[in-house]
């Protein structure tokens, strides 16, 4: 029986729903670490992280926990951001040295990523660039907890580690349903920490990863459930904070009930990202990160800030495309009527202002990218493997005109 001639169907397209990673989420959760490792069979466990996050104390309170549970461990902290086949290399020594049987990973998605990298040789051999693409481990690979402590990545929902070559500075997405999380616990006490920067960065580029994987290619009823739940936390949540300077300012210098509504705001910034990244497993990205990651190559710009600057002028060249569906990610947000024949511009806007608003500069000029080198850093975003999931076609052309629109665009 056909469907009403008043309700929008899409057809249903073929998915493989597989979900790997079991969730734990609330305030304080971090503390089950222990009991959850010794739960996956783990007995020597190598912690992944970084100093900024064991400065923070939260590694030390993940080795108590594991320590109570019986379990012996030892600390990596030397992640650089953006993590390197050096990194990886580094870790896997440590592992090697202390028969790792079981990883954590404490903090964002280059704790995550690294720890991920240094499975895949602690249990296959070789190098990094080996498992460049997907599915391209043979054995299996270790257990790995995942605890982020930022709001952005959503790694701890993927199977991908994201390693850039030392040398060349290329970012390989080395994917395996096998380098996937165990467990994920999600503790937004530990989001509390972030500075204002990192949480302006982290937050957009979980926005991005909702709103790009609704619209991919790729999409599915899975993915679009995730992004478009994900889309709603992190809107709502995203104002409220930003609006502090500092999460401790949040929690010291205002009465309880904002304190409380800060708390709840950084849980919803965390599942949202969680959300953002489930989806991101279940249909791919788009022209955003690709133009993003030459951006951070190139320029050492913060993934966060490149995504966050591109986004709207990549909303605005797809609205011919899949204009119905940012009109519902518009109308979630109560921006517009669904319908509204302006309502990709709407959310463009919506995007930019909350942008700026978080600190992000959104001029490519503003970021001493220089006007001549916009060919090259097109040249390179066509060779990203996620500009082939951009629900309308891009080239070499059409990512350098985004580039020279995001140039120096008028206020």
């Amino acid at each position: 029986m056909p469907a009403p001639p008043n309700i929008d169907v899409d057809p249903l397209v073929p998915f493989d729903f597989d979900p790997r990673t079991r969730v734990v989420y609330g305030s304080g959760t971090i503390d089950r670490v222990g009991e959850l490792s010794r739960e996956c069979g783990g007995t020597r466990v190598l912690v992944v992280s970084d100093p900024g996050i064991a400065k923070a104390g939260h590694v030390d309170r993940a080795v108590a926990k594991l320590r109570d549970a019986g379990l012996q461990s030892v600390v990596f902290t030397d992640v650089q951001p953006n993590p390197t086949t050096e990194d990886v290399d580094r870790g896997l020594a440590v592992a090697r040295q202390h028969q790792i049987d079981f990883l954590v990973a404490v903090g964002g998605g280059s704790s995550m990523d690294c720890a991920k990298g240094i499975n895949f040789l602690l249990t296959n051999g070789g190098q990094i660039r080996d498992y460049w693409g997907v599915g391209k481990a043979s054995r299996p690979m270790l257990p790995l907890i995942a605890i982020p402590t930022t709001s952005g990545t959503g790694s701890e929902a993927q199977s991908f580690a994201l390693i850039s070559d030392a040398k060349t500075h290329v970012k390989m997405a080395c994917g395996d349903k096998k380098a996937a999380c165990r467990i994920a616990i999600l503790d937004p006490e530990l989001t509390l920490s972030m500075p204002a920067s990192v949480t302006s960065a982290t937050g957009i580029d979980a926005i991005s990863h909702a709103l790009e994987s609704y619209v991919t290619t790729r999409r599915n009823p899975v993915s679009q459930l995730f992004a478009r739940r994900a889309w709603r936390l992190l809107a709502q949540g995203f104002p409220v904070v930003t609006s502090h300077k500092t999460a401790d300012s949040a929690t010291a210098n205002v009465a309880s009930n904002d304190a409380e509504v800060m708390l709840a705001a950084r849980g919803a910034m965390l599942l949202g990202a969680h959300l953002a990244g489930a989806a991101i497993e279940n249909s791919m990205l788009g022209a955003t990160h690709a133009l993003a990651n030459p951006l951070t190559a190139h320029y050492g710009i913060t993934h966060g800030v490149a995504v966050g600057l591109m986004l709207p002028h990549v909303i605005r060249f797809n609205a011919s495309a899949v204009g119905r569906l940012y009109g519902a990610l518009a109308a979630d947000v109560r921006l517009c009527a669904a319908d509204d024949p302006g309502a990709s511009e709407r959310l463009a806007s919506l995007i930019a202002s909350m942008a700026k608003a978080g600190g992000i500069p959104m001029r490519l000029v503003d970021l001493q990218v220089e006007r001549g080198m916009l060919p090259q850093l097109a040249e390179d975003a066509a060779k990203q493997w996620t500009s082939t999931f951009n629900p309308r076609p891009v080239d070499e052309s059409s990512l350098l005109e985004l580039y020279e629109a995001a140039f120096d665009p008028p206020d």
